[in-house]
């Protein structure tokens, strides 16, 4: 066991490693691990059981899913609006349809038409993140659209799993068994989602001071296994349960330390179950359907591309926002394998239809960046081949539904959500304790929500402003090695350079509002900017091109290092206090000691010692600043 996992481990480093240098997602690399250390490519397999990197595939299968449910959150799903919802939708339907279809047309029936057309219908949430965050796209307008997207597209392929779960075992479709599954799919996760918000928050603010970092962790990953072993019990997947349980701490004041704490142990299982995906590939399978493998290929990019736009341009969104996002779907990833190793386990999908589909999204993972960048070659292409009637109706359209949405009545879903409920527990309202019970729930529900306004960059109502108008709202942090610390705005000339304005600085906790420019910046601080993606994007890159150098980050010359010298008569130190030597401010370092003839030791000596020859000064400074000083 210890020899397999050694093997895995290793391979994945080193390959992972390999494609960071190729500029490649590291996905690919654990991948590829898998094909080497796998039996179908060297002739023979590195593992000896590979029922060992199945199990802790399977390991890695929770914590991805649990980890994805630290970052979704349910309220962000209803906060993300129409738009993600809209586009979704109309994607999921959209894919799902043409990937049974496409299976149709190559000859494949029943279950492989339905879990083909599963595996198609969602993007690759890590892959998304991954190219727009290297691209510098973070803080454009149609990353969050992506993002919102990606959030409904999540839950709708965890509810997805437990769907084809039931269909595939009884080998049949039925309209009244998908409704008892649905209902008892919402009750669960209603259930459980309400005892979890109530309970959990709760206990880890009594127990707050005792959870460190070591027991939170344990605490964390045991209730995640547990939710796992009740979802069994209930007749769910166990990824339904570590999703499940990954939401619910979404919402407690400490998710964003739980994500951390996981983070390395979902890094370590997730890459194992890569490589396991990767040992199921068969290079000759791919030859053999390499028709297949095209066809889908094009099928998802085309699809994603057309149904991803089309779905945001429904939304409301501009035409630019739409094909932005459209042309960043490109792909499939992690739950398309996940969901084709639940039809290979319930053997109820062909064995080759597992290497296609991963085949397709390593094709499409690896285009999905050069594939971005023709989103505004298409935009000018579309702006210049259409007529002035069809522009005008389609910015009359996205000019009434964004009307619609800044028109609608604003106020928090806090208030209605808390109305549900009461209406629920309406008869038993009076029953001792359920008060408390909704008091209790309603409190940790806005817990976290509560702690990130009082941190917020910018007013609600200052941001919506912002936004309608057509202007982008992003923070940044000034590195510590920034050129931009200690400088006044008025000497960066940020807003003329890049069109972005900073409209608030955020330092220790203290805001800055509509910042002067005598104001400085200082490592550390939150930039609030406003601007448009464009503005945006150019202040991110005078920001990159600020910071210091890091070639010499280990050169002697430029760390603090401790030295002595000794003071000769010539000296023009000698005669002198520390104090008026100007070893502080010209030589830049401190005296930590000073050592007489007499073999009398001064630690930290008085300043106004006076410096005598053949003294010997020990000081703590940048070695090459010191030793031009004492030259």
């Amino acid at each position: 066991m210890i020899e397999d996992l050694c093997i895995i481990m290793l391979t994945a480093g080193i390959t992972s490693l390999l494609f960071k240098l190729l500029k490649q997602p590291v996905v690919l690399g654990y991948i590829v691990a898998g094909m080497l250390v796998g039996p179908h490519v060297l002739g023979e397999s590195w593992i000896n059981n590979e029922e060992n990197a199945e199990t802790w595939g399977e390991i890695g299968v929770l914590f991805l899913l649990f980890s994805l449910g630290l970052e979704f959150s349910f309220k962000k799903l209803l906060k993300v609006g129409s738009t993600a919802v809209i586009g979704a939708g109309v994607i999921v339907v959209g894919m799902m349809i043409a990937g049974m279809l496409t299976a149709h047309l190559l000859g494949w029936g029943g279950m492989n038409a339905l879990f083909l057309g599963g595996m198609l219908c969602m993007s690759s949430t890590t892959i998304v993140f991954k190219a727009i965050e290297e691209a510098g796209l973070r803080s454009h307008r149609f990353a969050g659209v992506c993002f919102g997207i990606l959030i409904v597209e999540d839950l709708f392929a965890v509810v997805l799993m437990v769907l084809l779960t039931s269909i595939a075992v009884k080998n049949e479709f039925e309209g009244k068994e998908l409704l008892w599954q649905v209902g008892k799919l919402v009750m669960y996760i209603a259930l459980w989602f309400i005892l979890g918000i109530t309970l959990i928050p709760t206990f880890l603010k009594k127990f707050k001071k005792h959870l460190n970092d070591e027991t939170l962790t344990i605490f964390s990953i045991g209730m995640c296994l547990g939710m796992v072993l009740l979802a069994v019990q209930s007749g769910f997947s166990s990824a339904l349960g570590a999703f499940v349980m990954g939401s619910v701490l979404a919402e407690t004041i400490d998710a964003e330390r739980i994500e951390h704490l996981v983070q390395p142990m979902k890094n370590i299982f997730g890459a194992i179950f890569f490589v396991s995906v990767g040992m199921m590939i068969d290079p000759a399978l791919l030859v053999q359907y390499w028709l297949p493998i095209t066809i889908i290929t094009l099928v998802v990019i085309c699809g994603q591309i057309f149904f991803g736009s089309f779905g945001t341009l429904l939304s409301g969104q501009p035409l630019r926002v739409a094909l932005q996002t459209g042309f960043s779907l490109v792909q499939i990833g992690e739950f398309a394998f996940i969901i084709a190793s639940l039809g290979q386990s319930l053997n109820v999908t062909d064995k080759s239809l597992y290497p296609i589909v991963v085949a397709v999204s390593v094709i499409t993972t690896f285009l999905t960046p050069y594939i971005m960048k023709l989103a505004y070659p298409t935009l000018a292409f579309l702006e210049s081949h259409m007529s002035e009637g069809t522009k005008k109706m389609l910015e009359s359209y996205t000019e009434k539904r964004q009307a619609s949405k800044s028109g609608s009545k604003k106020a928090s879903w806090a208030t209605p959500t808390v109305r549900i409920f009461k209406l629920i527990f309406l008869h038993i309202a009076m029953a001792p304790g359920i008060n408390q019970f909704l008091r209790l729930f309603n409190e940790n529900l806005y817990a976290r929500e509560r702690l990130a306004e009082s941190k917020r960059g910018l007013e609600r109502e200052v941001e919506n402003t912002l936004i309608s108008l057509e202007m982008n709202i992003a923070e940044v942090e000034v590195p510590a090695n920034s050129a931009f610390a200690g400088k006044a705005l008025k000497d960066l000339n940020i807003r003329n350079i890049t069109g972005a304005s900073i409209v608030r600085i955020i330092r220790g906790g203290i805001n800055i509002n509509i910042p002067g420019g005598n104001h400085r910046l200082y490592p550390g601080d939150r930039i609030i900017l406003a601007g448009s993606d464009t503005d945006v994007a150019a202040f991110q890159k005078m920001l990159e091109t600020s910071l210091a150098s890091t070639d010499n980050i280990n050169d002697v010359n430029t760390n603090i290092v401790l030295d002595n010298f000794t003071i000769t008569k010539d000296s023009p130190l000698c005669g002198k206090s520390i104090l008026k030597s100007g070893i502080r401010e010209k030589g830049n370092c401190i005296v930590m000691g000073l050592v007489r003839p007499s073999e009398d030791f001064y630690t930290n000596p008085d300043p106004n010692i006076i410096i005598c020859e053949d003294d010997i000064i020990i000081v703590a400074g940048e070695k090459q600043k010191m030793q031009e000083f004492f030259a």
